[in-house]
């Protein structure tokens, strides 16, 4: 089994920026695709971005590109997230996740994922 553990997320005035975190424990050598979803009050939850083993593919929202940024360590077991240019409509909780599935091909669907983190609460004031 694999735990995923977000830190990082709270309040900020839009226009700010904020970093999350994810530290991944226990069966992490097959990690493939790691990344983060997020899901608004009333709203579905939605892919924000995913990164590959390598690093070498990487994926973005229409609505996080050029604003949000994802990296991986692979030594340390970590995936971050760097969100500059925060607006309002980017409060949600947000969800580190994690595939063992050896293939980007579905890298926005939810259904890629085997392991959810519990989320982290991200809020951006106007």
């Amino acid at each position: 089994q694999v735990q995923l553990v977000e830190s990082g997320g709270g309040l900020v005035q839009a226009g700010g920026s904020l970093r999350l975190s994810c530290a991944a424990s226990g069966r992490t050598f097959n990690l493939y695709t790691m990344g983060w979803f997020r899901q608004a009050p009333e709203k579905d939850r939605e892919f924000v971005t995913g990164i590959n083993w390598s690093g070498g593919r990487i994926y973005y929202a229409d609505s996080v590109k050029g604003r949000f940024t994802i990296s991986r360590d692979n030594t340390k077991n970590t995936v971050d997230l760097q969100m500059n240019s925060l607006k309002p409509e980017d409060t949600a909780v947000y969800y580190c996740v994690a595939s063992t599935v050896p293939s980007t091909s579905q890298a926005m669907s939810r259904l890629q994922y085997d392991y959810w983190g519990q989320g982290t609460q991200v809020t951006v004031s106007s």
